[in-house]
């Protein structure tokens, strides 16, 4: 098993151009797994153990009532919502695919790690193109686990959740923050100057920012910040800003800066 660091490593060089012969030998790696990695297989690698999970059944938790964790499903809509999409696979087999920053690899796990666990069985892809990586999977039910897929992009058309998962929102609001902050928003220093009779003065704080095309999303995202008692704003179109400094902070404790 390979470590975080030894994967970051990896993606950078890979990222840059470096065969992988000679990146397998700047890092003491075998060239089979640096090649694992670039075709998003990733054999034997870093986070593998997160990717297990104990329930194997590939049925449909709507379908068959089986148990699911709320948790996951809320963190996993949040990313389907914000960078996610299902492609129609032939033989009536749905792929999921979300994409996401190579910068940050842990969120990449994680993705992968709460698909093993909504779908129920180990089976996680990963494509690498230009800057980014799809995780993807395969599976007959993802229309049933998302309904909002549909035809066209979703800032096109109108974007509801199903009465079972405004239940599931609402018990996890924290979860699905999480995921659309981690696909569609981002955290990070604001500075700001200011003309004063006594001079110019610069300062910076830390705010959330989340972006999306479409006026259903955000008003998941505002609603579940709402449940929380987060204050937002909305200074731009198609903007959500959270930047009071106790909003923030309270955040922090369970979204923090993205890696």
């Amino acid at each position: 098993m390979r470590s975080e660091e030894e994967y970051r490593n990896a993606l950078e060089l890979i990222q840059i151009g470096i065969n992988d012969s000679e990146i397998g030998r700047r890092l003491g790696i075998p060239r089979g797994t640096i090649r694992d990695w670039r075709v998003g297989q990733r054999a034997g690698s870093v986070g593998r153990t997160q990717f297990s999970s104990k329930k194997q059944e590939v049925t449909c938790f709507l379908c068959t009532n089986r148990w699911v964790d709320e948790e996951s499903y809320a963190y996993l809509l949040g990313t389907y919502l914000g960078d996610g999409w299902i492609w129609d696979a032939p033989k009536q087999v749905y792929q999921l695919r979300i994409s996401c920053d190579l910068r940050y690899p842990e969120i990449v796990n994680e993705i992968a790690s709460h698909i093993v666990i909504v779908r129920g069985v180990e089976r996680v892809g990963f494509a690498l193109r230009e800057g980014c990586v799809d995780v993807n999977a395969y599976w007959k039910h993802w229309p049933c686990v998302f309904p909002q897929h549909g035809p066209g992009r979703k800032h096109e058309r109108r974007i509801e959740l199903a009465p079972w998962q405004e239940l599931m929102v609402t018990r996890q609001p924290r979860a699905l923050i999480r995921g659309l902050i981690h696909s569609d928003g981002n955290r990070h220093i604001n500075p700001i100057t200011r003309r004063l009779p006594s001079g110019i003065r610069h300062y910076s704080y830390p705010r959330y920012m989340f972006k999306n095309a479409s006026s259903d999303i955000l008003t998941i995202f505002t609603n579940a910040l709402d449940l929380l008692g987060v204050h937002w704003t909305n200074p731009y179109p198609r903007v959500i800003s959270i930047a009071r400094a106790h909003d923030v902070a309270f955040l922090d404790t369970f979204v923090g800066p993205k890696r």
